[in-house]
């Protein structure tokens, strides 16, 4: 019955056990079987004998050919992209994804650009399918699917995953302590700016919104989440300065924004929405200077690294970006506001073993030594419940 190599049995196996989400001791304990013969055959030293195939389908609520048997890992599913913008885009076949469950729906972000990309290629959790092609939802005898939905192709099971939008670049740090939970938990960050994210937060697409919006009052992140359906909570995660980061041989001439104009400097901006572009928005208000008197302002970068790296290639002078994402650069830095950024979580996730994980987290050693190793972050609040 079991057709397939040691290796591709293993494959199989481990794949099933993490998208329920059990550690290998756990599900040994549930087959009655020890954790090392689990072991063995995730790694594809050996295949299982029959009663511990048996007993291991079981467990999982499978059947032994379906666990252990040939053939696809998944048809086609239907997700909901976080991006509906670019559907036409992501109705091709062979669109990377990373699938993850969020609530009741399977989420799909779109593994391209900086999403796609750390110092490496990101893996992929599946693979969108052209519409109408076979297996797709809307096909014939394919499963149903609602509107707004595209056909992802599920390379690996869908796992429990934390989802988190916001452009704060210290929030994949999550991905090491969420992964030593028992059973861990994997981590998804979808980069965007603080109106971004709570809008995917409103739609039910992400587990967390990160968000540093600055309030009537001048505080942060107070009203944040009271247009969330379901009420929210508002977790600290860090603080920063926000300001002007500039090219090292222009630090001691740039006083702030108006050094810009005067000095006909090329700033790189970011995407409307952003947190960011308002704080320049606000600096050219008070000083009464036409935007489109800045060279540059007209650009868009999505994120302060991607801010700090386009001054770096010499792209442009200058631009709004968070501290440490200049110092990280090794550019000059002109400060022009004190920012918190916080995790806003809507009440509809609050009780999910994802943002439970999140939650622990968040108070790890290891997360607050790694986020203490980043010049220019505070960490004082992280963790903190703050609404």
């Amino acid at each position: 019955m079991l057709t397939e190599t040691a290796g591709t049995t293993g494959t199989r196996l481990r794949v099933a056990r993490q998208a329920r989400g059990f550690s290998q001791q756990q599900l040994a304990g549930m087959a009655g079987v020890s954790r090392q013969a689990v072991s063995a055959v995730e790694a594809g030293h050996s295949d299982p004998s029959l009663r511990v195939a048996f007993a291991l389908a079981q467990a999982l609520g499978m059947t032994v050919e379906g666990l252990f048997g040939p053939g696809d890992l998944a048809q086609p599913v239907p997700a909901v992209p976080v991006a509906p913008d670019e559907a036409g885009a992501l109705d091709r076949s062979g669109g990377r994804m990373l699938l993850a469950p969020v609530g009741d729906r399977l989420v799909a972000l779109p593994l391209r650009g900086d999403a796609a990309a750390g110092m490496g290629f990101l893996a992929a959790g599946g693979l969108t399918v052209a519409v109408g092609a076979r297996g797709a939802p809307g096909a014939p005898g394919a499963p149903g699917a609602s509107a707004g939905t595209i056909a992802v192709r599920p390379i690996d099971p869908p796992r429990p995953t934390l989802v988190v939008a916001g452009c704060d670049p210290a929030l994949p740090l999550l991905g090491a302590p969420l992964g030593l939970l028992d059973p861990p938990v994997s981590f998804a960050w979808w980069p965007c700016g603080s109106q971004q994210a709570l809008r995917l937060a409103a739609a039910g697409l992400v587990h967390a919104a990160g968000v540093h919006l600055r309030d009537a009052e001048g505080g942060y992140n107070a009203t944040a989440a009271t247009g969330l359906p379901g009420g929210a909570e508002v977790v600290g995660f860090t603080a920063w300065r926000e300001g002007l980061a500039v090219r090292p041989e222009l630090a001691g001439a740039v006083a702030g924004v108006d050094s810009l104009v005067k000095q006909q400097l090329r700033v790189v901006n970011r995407e409307a929405g952003a947190e960011a572009r308002r704080l320049l928005d606000r600096e050219l208000d008070r000083l009464s200077i036409d935007p489109a008197e800045i060279p540059g302002y007209g650009t868009s970068a999505a994120g302060h690294l991607q801010v700090a790296s386009a001054v770096t290639a010499g792209l442009a002078d200058a631009g709004v970006a968070s501290e440490p994402a200049a110092r990280a650069y090794g550019l000059g830095f002109v400060p022009l506001a004190d920012e918190r950024f916080d995790l806003v979580l809507p009440g509809a996730h609050l009780g999910s073993r994802e943002v439970q994980g999140l939650l622990r987290a968040l108070t790890s050693p290891l997360l607050l030594a790694q986020l203490a190793s980043l010049p220019g972050y505070d960490i004082s609040a992280c963790g903190d419940r703050l609404r």
